[in-house]
């Protein structure tokens, strides 16, 4: 097996190996976080990339994003873990306004799993029958947030015989604090 890139170890860097038929490990503190077989690259930790002044630090041509499609119907508050889905997508007519809390997983704050400074960009598809809900309140790790709209105003309503689609981005400024901004688009 070959040393592909050496990172000091007793510092907390890693250890990328690869063999000659392609097969790549990460080894840090005695466990494999990073495994490539028959073409496909896992990576068990958060992987940060960094480029220079003068170089784009990952240039990416296709991405495939998870999304959830669940038969629910939006009401009350829905925890949406951003660890599990890049989209969330409500197909059951939502029965009532509702409140999205973002949080990193069940298990972990969105404030733990982000450092000051990152950002996430997530979506929330809304189904709406004849009579139409919306997302009236926004949290982060269970704390009331008052988002950014775009175009400046809150929306009010959701739109009726149709699928809302909510967009937000929300940025870490500082421990437990957050900026969120949101739009609402209807799709029919």
């Amino acid at each position: 097996m070959a040393t592909i890139i050496n990172a000091d170890t007793s510092t907390g860097g890693a250890i990328i190996t690869g063999d000659a038929s392609g097969e790549l490990a990460l080894q840090s503190a005695g466990t494999t976080a990073l495994t490539a077989a028959s073409g496909n690259l896992t990576v068990a930790q958060k992987m940060t990339v960094i480029g220079t002044a003068s170089i784009a630090g990952l240039k990416i041509a296709d991405v495939l994003e998870t999304a959830t499609v669940s038969a629910t119907a939006a009401t009350g508050t829905i925890a949406y873990d951003v660890t599990t889905q890049a989209v969330l997508y409500y197909t059951t007519n939502a029965s009532g306004n509702f409140t999205v809390n973002f949080r990193g997983s069940s298990g972990t704050s969105l404030n733990t799993l982000m450092a000051t400074g990152e950002s996430v960009t997530v979506a929330f598809l809304v189904t709406n029958g004849a009579t139409a809900y919306y997302n009236s309140a926004v949290q982060v790790d269970g704390s009331s947030v008052t988002p950014k709209y775009q175009g400046g105003t809150a929306y009010a309503a959701g739109n009726a015989s149709a699928v809302d689609v909510y967009m937000y981005t929300i940025i870490k400024t500082g421990n437990a604090a957050f900026t969120v901004f949101t739009s609402q688009t209807k799709f029919a």
